[in-house]
């Protein structure tokens, strides 16, 4: 449904019939909230990411999901824990491919763009920044430095190369965050294909490993 404006009514994505109630330990209460949270926060932003969402969501009360969450701030809060965990782990994975895969550059690639389109680490960050939330960063950090290193070790022999290195990873990274937040809408304006961000950057890529660039 779209209002007077053609923009589309958030309730429409984030508000789906309610789900029959049942009932859950403790462990599956919060893995199946967190689950909606994270759905509801990729189609709707972090507006959406509500106790009465996720409750409609996932077919249990108000009450029962502060028993859970303690409110919904500390819900969005474990969201946020749960994503970063999960980002980590995704770079971790790249560092195993790099260190492992012949392909590896353009697995890099593909597998950080998924991150933050598929895994919603996009949205995640931007939610981050408009909170200023920046401490729940710290948990990938280590993550960050070991595909740096695996990236040298991979692509350079050079030992000098470590600053160069480090700004690939940065523009790798702030090129798939800009194509999951604003990158359907500036694709659709341009008339290019879902893909054309990661191709530009695989295109760029070797371009950009070697001496003097």
């Amino acid at each position: 449904m779209r209002g007077h404006d053609g923009g589309i009514i958030l309730k429409d994505l984030v508000a789906p019939a309610r789900k029959k109630r049942r009932k859950r330990n403790a462990a599956e209460a919060r893995e199946e909230g967190l689950a909606a949270a994270r759905e509801l926060l990729l189609e709707g932003g972090p507006g959406a990411v509500t106790l009465a969402n996720v409750g409609n969501r996932i077919g249990m009360s108000h009450t029962n999901l502060i028993h859970h969450f303690g409110s919904a701030a500390e819900m969005q809060t474990a969201l946020m824990g749960s994503m970063i965990r999960d980002l980590a782990a995704a770079l971790d994975d790249a560092v195993t491919h790099l260190q492992t895969d012949a392909a590896a550059p353009s697995i890099l690639i593909e597998k950080v763009f998924d991150a933050f389109g598929k895994g919603g680490a996009g949205q995640l960050a931007a939610w981050l920044v408009l909170t200023r939330a920046f401490d729940h960063l710290e948990p990938i950090r280590q993550a960050v430095l070991d595909l740096v290193g695996a990236v040298a070790e991979k692509l350079a022999d050079d030992p000098g190369t470590d600053g160069r290195i480090r700004s690939i990873v940065l523009l790798i990274a702030i090129t798939a965050f800009g194509d999951a937040v604003i990158g359907p809408n500036l694709r659709e304006m341009l008339g290019l294909e879902d893909a054309a961000a990661r191709k530009a950057m695989a295109q760029l890529l070797p371009i950009l490993i070697l001496p003097g660039h």
